[in-house]
């Protein structure tokens, strides 16, 4: 469309121009910027001529843009109310179809913090338990411990950094702080920073099998149209934000790295290789990211991920999360001192509840004894069967898959955890895991961190902590057979022997023990069996 003005400024009495007459023309969808006019005077009339079909003399287009900004708006306000509809209830692990419970009532924010953690003091807080677990991590959290809203800040370079890695264990609450982004976007809390977030499933994205446009995938995880999608995505790409959650959980190979990837919002390709084109700034490069992932994948994501970008961790509660989750479980107060005093008390178990998923577990636990009219704490489930429960709901929820079988599985992290125990080693390279482990990424319980050595980087990996080591070892023996199992124990014994008589001595060791003591007990191994068919021998 054309645009001519045209400015003349002395008129004869006919109304034709016999003065200084200017015109300025403009192609099809660009502005005209009127020039300036020093030392004339004007008199007659300024003409503004539209040759585009339609024009009735009005400024062009802006009925129409009005219609645009009104139907997006409109959109968006629709949008916000789906999420707010939709994400204001969680799914718990062991929920019947139609059960949900408030976000309100579940939510605490995790410890986020923004460095690498370096080996020693790695080291020193997988080691710890209890209360001088919680003091080791509080001496270096308490600076660096950040808010979600301030998770796009500006770097103290000034900085602006568009994707932020956030890499946490399984279990320590990444989608339920995704969750939480959303739903507090939907209630307006980012709206100085983002006109739009959307929400993409990694998990989903891995179960599409046809290929996809990038506004197509985002429908697909939205309640929204492909043109609605559109329509939003139009103007400010700067002001869009993506939380891509369980980046472990895209079935990425290395196939996609020599895939011609999609360059904008509608060409169609495989679905991994749309997102990826979405993490590398390949589409909406000004646009900002937030991705999600267990540790075991991060070497794959920083690869992946457009620069600059920052890394964020989020490792569990701290000792006053723990308390406001059993705070908010439990709505009685007598219930909660109870409850929380306990655990307390059991420097494993609280050391363990740092973890948001074995949280839950445990005041699930309680929450049953008392709908069963039992006492609360009285003979409450063992140390033991609070980490069967866990290990059971990581295997059903957190698992990708691997295609080993459970007992295999568990053989395989019970020998690497053996090893460590008799070498009192919490942290192993990647060959010894490797050695053992067939599929390390697949494993939910380990976890992976990339430590610098001088110019090169290395890569080590660890039990969710030294408790689940022990716990694991304990399983491991059990899986064996029968007079196996009995040279194992007796082994163990003959460290302590060696080691002095105290249990203090060897208190890995005892916390082996313990377990070993734990899983044999009737019901904790008639729970392993119904849960996995294939572990019945355990305890036999």
């Amino acid at each position: 469309m054309d645009r001519v003005v045209n400015v003349c400024d002395r008129r004869d009495k006919s109304g034709s121009c016999d003065g200084v007459n200017v015109n300025i023309a403009a192609q099809s969808g660009s502005h005209i910027i009127a020039p300036v006019l020093t030392n004339t005077n004007i008199t007659g009339n300024v003409q503004i001529i539209h040759n585009a079909p339609g024009c009735t003399g009005h400024h062009p287009n802006t009925q129409n843009e009005k219609t645009k900004i009104s139907e997006r708006r409109s959109v968006l306000l629709k949008f916000k109310e789906r999420i707010r509809n939709e994400y204001q209830y969680v799914t718990e692990y062991n929920s019947l179809p139609g059960e949900h419970v408030l976000l309100s009532d579940r939510y605490i924010q995790p410890q986020i913090i923004q460095t690498h953690r370096d080996q020693k003091e790695l080291e020193k807080e997988i080691s710890s338990r209890g209360e001088t677990f919680q003091q080791v991590r509080s001496s270096r959290s308490s600076q660096e411990s950040i808010s979600l809203d301030t998770l796009f800040k500006p770097d103290s370079c000034g900085i602006n950094r568009g994707a932020v890695i956030l890499q946490g264990n399984s279990g320590n609450g990444k989608s339920f702080t995704v969750q939480k982004m959303m739903m507090d976007w939907a209630c307006d809390l980012y709206r100085t920073k983002f006109d739009v977030v959307f929400h993409v499933k990694c998990k989903e994205v891995s179960h599409i099998s046809s290929g996809m446009s990038l506004v197509e995938l985002l429908s697909y995880n939205s309640f929204l149209s492909s043109d609605e999608i559109s329509m939003m995505l139009q103007g400010s790409p700067e002001r869009v934000l993506f939380l891509v959650d369980g980046f472990d959980e895209l079935k990425y190979t290395k196939d996609i790295d020599h895939m011609s990837p999609p360059t904008d919002l509608y060409q169609k390709a495989p679905p991994e290789v749309t997102l990826c084109a979405l993490l590398r700034g390949r589409i909406l490069r000004e646009s900002f990211l937030l991705v999600t992932t267990r540790s075991t994948a991060i070497d794959i994501l920083k690869n992946v991920l457009k620069e600059p970008h920052s890394f964020t961790e989020i490792i569990g509660f701290s000792e006053k999360g723990v308390q406001e989750y059993f705070k908010k479980f439990f709505h009685n107060d007598i219930l909660f001192r109870k409850g929380y005093e306990y655990v307390r008390a059991n420097e494993t178990l609280f050391t363990a509840c740092s973890i948001p998923v074995i949280c839950w577990i445990i005041c699930t636990v309680i929450q049953e004894r008392l709908n069963d009219c039992a006492d609360v704490t009285s003979g409450l489930e063992t140390t033991t069967s609070i980490y069967v429960d866990f290990l059971c709901t990581l295997l059903e929820h957190h698992s990708q898959g691997s295609g080993q079988s459970v007992p295999t599985l568990v053989k395989s992290l019970g020998r690497l955890a053996e090893k460590g125990i008799l070498a009192q080693q919490v942290l192993f390279d990647e060959k010894t895991v490797h050695e053992m482990v067939s599929d390390p990424a697949g494993s939910p319980f380990l976890c992976k961190f990339l430590f610098k050595k001088r110019i090169h980087q290395e890569t080590k990996f660890s039990f969710m902590h030294l408790s689940f080591q022990e716990f694991f070892t304990a399983l491991y023996y059990l899986l064996m057979d029968e007079h196996e199992s009995k040279k194992k124990v007796t082994e163990i014994f003959s460290i302590y022997k060696e080691q002095g008589t105290s249990w203090y001595a060897a208190p890995h060791f005892a916390a082996v023990v313990h377990f070993i003591f734990g899983l044999v007990n009737k019901d904790i191994r008639l729970t392993l069996q119904k849960r996995h068919e294939a572990w019945g021998q355990v305890g036999k």
